[in-house]
């Protein structure tokens, strides 16, 4: 209950950005988990195409971050989120109608194009509109997004009971739906326009030597962030000896989230500076991974996750709270678009070296070494953010927003 008194005291374009994330994540899990399979079991796909076909659709997304977060600065964040859905809604549409290669690619560049397109733009529109409770704002978005992430999974492996190609037109559907409620609901927002072009902005940008420390700081959440989807499903399988155990690590996840993540922001956020939450965070989401080197068995994965959970639920809303204030309001979505392309790039990076030391601990019968791998990530990072606390390179939330810009 607590959730929708929150979410009451929003204006009503924060309101839609939050279920719109339920939904847009609802859609993408409803589909996307089972991509894979659908391509190599149902259209007899090698392993080679499907990595092509699953492959495109990552780089379109992560490598054009910065596109959609410059197109929200300059054309007005309100149009990049209709543009981005309405892409997602063609997309998958595609996926659905497509059997061949040349089809499916462009699925995967129109679906990615998508992400790319609303994701920092949603960002910097919640920003903006949330003013000082950015905080609280994106406390709410977590917990509509980890409950999207939830449905969508259970709602596609019921839709697979048909086919897959009704779910991938009801993943159409819902991103029609949010297409047509965001051009109906979400009100448009002034752009003055500005001087200096759009490569002008990224060099503003990319020349914050304390934004994009910061950014590089922060690889270690995102690599964690993604064990949900590798690591720790793979450690309660083997624990468990079940495939549906995964299943259990998101839902404790996600009633953990609808439990705790108002509460712990509301009660952080006037204790300290919020960089040393984020510090914290980190700090926590490295010990998640120490319980199963410790011990062996389901409970110690099950804690793992809701380590990892709590570790997110305190540091990633002031991490998007600080973003914007690296900088000009006017750059906010550009600001969240680099964030992105790092925080891509360093997933991808960490999933890798995660991946290899999952194959070089089960070869050596070292099943302890990805977990420290992981446990060493968080742990880097969250030192990295505490240096920079220290060095004073972080912007407070009460400082003006264009005072940082030269940070």
């Amino acid at each position: 209950m607590r959730t929708w008194r929150e979410m009451r005291g929003f204006p009503l374009a924060v309101r839609l950005l939050l279920v719109n994330q339920l939904g847009v994540n609802t859609g993408f899990y409803l589909l996307i988990p089972y991509l894979a399979i659908h391509l190599g079991e149902n259209l007899g796909m090698s392993a080679a195409v499907v990595g092509i076909v699953l492959g495109v659709r990552n780089l379109s997304q992560q490598g054009l971050f910065i596109i959609g977060g410059s197109a929200a600065d300059r054309l007005g964040a309100r149009g990049v989120i209709i543009a981005g859905c309405a892409l997602r809604t063609v997309g998958f549409a595609l996926f659905a109608l497509g059997d061949g290669l040349p089809v499916l690619l462009a699925a995967s560049v129109l679906s990615g194009l998508a992400g790319a397109l609303f994701n920092p733009a949603v960002r910097a529109y919640l920003a903006q509109e949330a003013g000082e409770r950015r905080a609280e704002a994106f406390a709410l978005f977590n917990v509509f997004a980890t409950t999207g992430a939830l449905v969508g999974p259970l709602l596609g492996s019921a839709l697979l009971l048909v086919d897959f190609r009704t779910s991938a037109l009801t993943a159409a559907g819902i991103f029609a739906v949010l297409t047509v409620a965001q051009a109906v609901v979400l009100p448009a927002r002034k752009v003055d326009p500005r001087g200096s072009g759009v490569l002008g902005d990224w060099r503003e940008v990319l020349g914050n030597r304390a934004f994009l420390a910061f950014s590089l700081a922060m690889v270690g959440m995102f690599t964690l962030e993604n064990q949900l989807y590798l690591l720790l499903p793979d450690g309660a399988r083997e624990a468990t000896g079940w495939d549906g155990a995964a299943g259990i690590v998101f839902l404790v996840g996600t009633v953990a989230n609808l439990a705790f993540q108002l509460r712990i922001t509301g009660y952080l956020k006037s204790r300290h500076d919020r960089a040393r939450w984020i510090a914290v965070g980190l700090a926590v989401m490295a010990l998640a991974f120490l319980p199963p080197v410790l011990a062996p068995g389901a409970v110690p994965v099950l804690a793992s996750a809701l380590l990892l959970y709590l570790g997110i639920m305190i540091a990633s809303p002031f991490v998007m709270e600080l973003i914007p204030r690296f900088g000009r309001p006017e750059l906010t979505g550009t600001y969240f678009g680099i964030f992105y392309v790092v925080s891509g790039i360093a997933a991808a990076v960490g999933n890798t070296v995660v991946g290899w030391a999952m194959d070089a601990g089960d070869s050596a019968g070292r099943a302890w070494l990805p977990w420290v791998c992981c446990a060493v990530f968080g742990a880097a990072s969250a030192g990295g953010v505490a240096w920079l606390r220290r060095r004073g390179a972080l912007p407070a939330p009460a400082e003006p927003l264009r005072e940082k810009a030269d940070a």
